[in-house]
């Protein structure tokens, strides 16, 4: 059977089903990969990664027939996709699976956020509520202007979950889509016109700090930051100062710069709710992804295609 080279964790159904059409080779469990793949990496064509740990170039330049790359995750950043374009190398992710599980995980941020869901808690299980009295009032989640940073599939998502909460929805990206939402063309200007900003864009070198100190600034002391796109998205230092200065109101946060470390001045911050980039973090919609990394890989092997190639490889789909 061809070989397989398997770059961090996969699931019992994954690894089964990929056994039964490829020889497995797990970097997990080599003392050295680079060392390995000198030795192993000529006639390995076939690559399963995550978006997190994606494929480093010295692994790269250790594969000289690389043929095909899948990805478990919608966010392929740490996969080089234009040189493997060029190289004729395609490279798929996980898209549309996951997005009605992101799209909830940010209304949840927004949610918890907006009604003080970690401090109510606290009050009551500490007995606070017994000992002290109520808690003290949050604020509502409803009419609020929202403004999405990436109008992609799960932005629309986004959008669509917020419809009950009567959201006035605006958003900002590269250019202006086919949706029925206020397109707003400078960043800044759209924080200044919001009380919610969430963060759904791809990372990545041309979105590196794309939200600002002046971004959030804009936003504002009653601002509300939701970020479960990428960490790299928020500039963290410009973050931690807004939010312990009162320059911004509050942040939702799935996702940080140097994952998973979080910075200590985050987690001392009262106005700040914290997950360990759990936004599609299901057992249904991790099963979904997996499948579907799967399901790419055997499509290659059997078809020399992809199902869902990342864009810079679409046209290398015949």
């Amino acid at each position: 059977m061809p070989d397989l080279l398997v770059i961090g964790d996969i699931t019992d159904a994954m690894r089964d089903r990929l056994a039964a059409r490829f020889t497995l080779h797990h970097t997990d469990g080599m003392d050295d990969p680079e060392a390995w793949l000198d030795a192993h990496g000529a006639g390995i064509a076939h690559v399963a990664t995550n978006g997190h740990d994606g494929v480093k170039p010295a692994y790269m330049d250790r594969l000289p027939d690389l043929k095909m790359i899948s990805c478990y995750g919608v966010g392929y950043d740490a996969i080089d996709a234009s040189g493997c374009a060029e190289r004729g190398i395609l490279v798929s992710h996980t898209p549309n699976v996951l997005n009605a599980e992101v799209a909830s995980t940010t209304l949840m941020l927004m949610l918890m956020c907006y009604r003080n869901a970690l401090a109510d808690e606290a009050h009551a299980r500490s007995g606070a509520w017994e000992r002290e009295g109520n808690a003290p009032l949050s604020r509502s989640a409803d009419n609020r202007r929202v403004g999405i940073l990436g109008m992609g599939r799960i932005g629309q998502e986004i959008a669509r979950k917020l419809e009950p909460f009567d959201a006035t929805i605006l958003y900002h990206s590269r250019s202006p889509k086919d949706v029925p939402y206020e397109y707003v063309s400078d960043l800044k200007e759209m924080a200044g016109k919001v009380d919610v900003l969430v963060c759904i864009t791809p990372g990545g070198p041309e979105t590196r700090h794309l939200v600002n100190a002046e971004v959030m600034e804009a936003l504002g002391p009653d601002g509300l930051l939701i970020n479960v796109s990428r960490g790299s998205v928020v500039d963290e230092a410009a973050l931690i100062d807004a939010l312990s200065t009162g320059k911004l109101g509050m942040a939702g946060l799935d996702v940080f710069e140097r994952e998973p470390h979080i910075p200590d001045a985050l987690k001392a911050l009262p106005n700040v709710v914290l997950l360990p980039h759990v936004g599609s973090a299901t057992v249904e919609t991790r099963g979904a992804m997996g499948a579907l990394v799967v399901d790419n890989l055997i499509h290659h092997l059997d078809t020399g295609g992809a199902l869902t190639p990342v864009p810079e490889c679409a046209h290398l789909v015949t």
